[in-house]
């Protein structure tokens, strides 16, 4: 439809409305000027168009929409029959002279809401009084299409879904409603007393196509490499001495020989014999006394002080 969606009412020559009429969408004429009967006509939720290059543009895409739509393949010819009674799924129907319907026509969309409905009339649309066209199963207005090889006529009262893109003019009688569009391309289109919505058609997402949503590959923290700020205590290069040995990590102990196994250590050498000469070893160690007299017996004579016999 182009930028003939957003009008509710688009005509050639002009448009004329008797009653408080409520058109919610665009209203336009091109290439005429004229549009009476607003108010008491209202146009909410758009704004009126008269010969402006909005409204030239919707009518070339009028012009468009409508050859694409009488271009159709025809799905089922309802040539000398009523829409009115019965149930009709997706696809093209045409009528080949004026199209009718009288009564409730039913249109399916068997819960595919990309369902597209299209009504080829070789003359006119005309409805009867209180005629109605219903949606359902996912049905929308958006996919309705009715192209009028002439003029289309709703009757009072009828409740009408649909766009409708009449070659000539459209009229619509006391009462009558229309969720939808109603545009003419080279006529009139007359209003009395009526609602006319231009539906919301923007288009609809594509639906998913079942491949869910990858999921984030998380890394891990990697684990630190670096050497730990505090580690065990250093062990001592030397071996843990065992009972005998000299320990290899200190000093050989000073004044006598290395223990062995727990033994008691020997006296220094310079010790053995007293008076032998040698260093007497500083400490506490008690003095010993030496013998007075003959050195065998111990009679006669006086003790000599310990550290060796006094030079006579």
């Amino acid at each position: 439809m182009g930028t003939a969606s957003s009008f509710a009412v688009l005509a050639g020559s002009e448009v004329t409305n008797t009653g408080p009429s409520v058109i919610d969408g665009d209203l336009g004429v091109s290439p005429g000027t004229a549009v009476s009967g607003f108010p008491p006509g209202t146009v909410i939720g758009g704004t009126t168009h008269v010969n402006d290059g909005v409204a030239v543009q919707a009518q070339n895409d009028l012009t468009t929409a409508y050859n694409d739509a009488a271009g159709r393949s025809t799905t089922e010819d309802v040539t000398g029959s009523d829409l009115g009674g019965r149930t009709l799924t997706s696809g093209v129907y045409e009528h080949t002279s004026g199209m009718q319907l009288t009564g409730t026509l039913t249109l399916d969309a068997q819960n595919d809401p990309s369902a597209v409905f299209i009504f080829k009339a070789g003359s006119t649309l005309v409805t009867a009084s209180n005629s109605s066209v219903s949606l359902i199963n996912g049905a929308s207005p958006c996919n309705v299409f009715w192209q009028v090889g002439s003029s289309a006529t709703l009757g009072t009262g009828t409740d009408f879904v649909g766009t409708i893109m009449a070659l000539t003019a459209a009229t619509l009688n006391t009462g009558a409603e229309v969720e939808g569009r109603v545009l003419a391309r080279n006529a009139e289109v007359t209003l009395d007393t009526n609602l006319i919505t231009s539906p919301d058609c923007a288009a609809a997402p594509p639906p998913p196509d079942g491949t869910p949503t990858d999921t984030p590959t998380i890394t891990p923290t990697d684990t630190p490499t670096g050497t730990p700020t505090s580690g065990p205590i250093d062990t001592p290069t030397g071996s843990t001495p065992t009972d005998g040995e000299t320990p290899t990590g200190g000093d050989t102990p000073m004044g006598g020989d290395t223990p062995m196994g727990g033994d008691t250590p020997n006296q220094p050498t310079s010790q053995d014999i007293p008076g032998s000469g040698g260093d007497i070893p500083s400490g506490d160690r008690p003095t010993p006394r030496i013998p007075e007299g003959n050195p065998d017996t111990g009679l006669g004579g006086s003790a000599i002080p310990a550290g060796g016999p006094t030079t006579r």
